[in-house]
């Protein structure tokens, strides 16, 4: 007995492909058993599920390369009053007493599900892990990653609390490490809350990713402060040796510092293949508050990309005290990619397809024979004009199986 091959054949689309920067052409796609087999001007066979996609921009889905969703929709039961990064993180502190895990799996499942729609494959998370919070983030999206496998990668960074150096904060410490033991994926922190030692804990993060074999995504530099030089530390320690995976968030200070700075810290971190993600929503709420003039509140994007720097782009917080907004969308960060980061709109979609994927080390995609069929049709005459309206006609597939229209 031969075993039944499902065929999908989809027609007529405008396909775009970052991963190839071929030019846009109208073809024809035919997807067996949830893997491309064929692209061109294709016969419509007898065994064809057809759809049409005149009309529509026929890409490979999106990856989402950092987001919060154990804090997802928090907006309206946890205010942030000053509208800034401290406020936002008191904030939290301040209502952990309001968060189970159950209703954090309510709200995360909620969140990865409208990504999937939006058409996203992939989501790497950053959980908080903290004395006050305990493993409660970590439990949730464990829970949430296997809940959503169908639709969507969920790939955990245990956001280490700090401070974690000295005796005193040995329990943060070990709390890292039974956030990894639980299900986490990667080891995360924010060392530059870190009481002035932001080398310090860098390598105790980097330390411990290297014991338990894992990769790091730090939240590195969240400010301002143009002194704050944490980026240049992790380039100049990943190079001195660490094997895994390294990816470094915000990194907004760059942003702020002299273009000879940023261009000996960006070919650092080049060298250190370290991913930079940008994170425009959040960090464009949180940051300048009060200044004059205000800054941009990004990381220096062209630095990084001029010096070889794979640069993704990401949502970061979706409706909470970081940030009240956000639809969970590709092409809302690809259209501020283009306004805030001044990229064009290919380069923009790069940003959170090919580069994004790139970036958290997710399976590569493309429209071509072999891949596996993870793509999203959208209403739209060009790619830019899908960024520009984000059309909610849209369709996603998950290894060749419509999951959401």
């Amino acid at each position: 007995m031969f075993a039944h091959m499902t065929s999908v054949l989809l027609q007529g689309a405008l396909t775009y492909d970052p991963a190839t920067d071929e030019a846009p052409r109208r073809r024809d796609v035919r997807i067996v058993d949830g893997v491309i087999r064929e692209v061109g001007p294709l016969p419509t066979g007898d065994s064809d599920d057809v759809t049409d996609l005149d009309g529509y921009v026929l890409l490979p889905a999106a990856v989402e390369p950092h987001a919060h969703l154990d804090k997802a929709f928090l907006a309206e039961r946890i205010e942030n009053p000053t509208g800034d990064l401290m406020g936002a993180i008191l904030a939290m502190r301040e209502n952990r007493h309001l968060l189970s895990v159950v209703e954090t799996v309510e709200r995360a499942e909620r969140a990865a599900r409208l990504m999937a729609a939006n058409g996203y494959r992939a989501v790497r998370t950053h959980a908080d892990t903290t004395i006050e919070h305990g493993l409660h983030s970590i439990e949730a999206l464990v829970e949430v990653k296997r809940r959503v496998a169908d639709v969507i990668d969920v790939e955990i960074v245990a956001l280490c609390g700090w401070p974690v150096l000295g005796p005193a904060n040995a329990p943060q410490r070990q709390l890292l490490v039974d956030a990894l033991q639980a299900g986490a994926d990667l080891v995360g922190g924010c060392p530059h809350l870190e009481d002035g030692d932001s080398r310090g804990a860098t390598e105790f993060l980097l330390q411990t990713a290297t014991d338990h074999g894992v990769g790091v995504d730090l939240h590195t530099d969240e400010t301002l402060d143009p002194g704050a030089c944490g980026l240049a530390e992790l380039a100049e320690l990943v190079a001195s040796g660490f094997e895994h995976p390294v990816t470094a968030s915000h990194c907004v200070s760059l942003g702020m510092q002299p273009e000879a700075v940023q261009r000996a810290t960006a070919e650092a971190v080049a060298a250190a293949g370290i991913g930079v993600v940008a994170l425009p929503h959040t960090n464009l709420f949180l940051q300048g508050r009060g200044r004059v003039p205000m800054p941009r509140g990004l990381t220096a994007v062209d630095a990084l990309r001029r010096a070889g720097v794979a640069v993704a782009a990401g949502a970061d917080n979706l409706q909470d005290p970081f940030n009240p907004v956000g639809r969970a969308c590709p092409f809302e960060t690809a259209g501020l990619m283009i306004i805030a980061a001044h990229l064009l709109p290919a380069e923009a979609w790069a940003s959170v397809s090919s580069v994004a994927g790139a970036v958290v080390g997710a399976a590569p995609r493309s429209i071509a024979a072999g891949s596996p069929a993870d793509l999203l049709a959208v209403r739209a005459a060009t790619l830019r004009e899908a960024i520009a309206f984000g059309p909610v006609d849209r369709i996603v597939w998950r290894d060749g199986t419509r999951v959401a229209e």
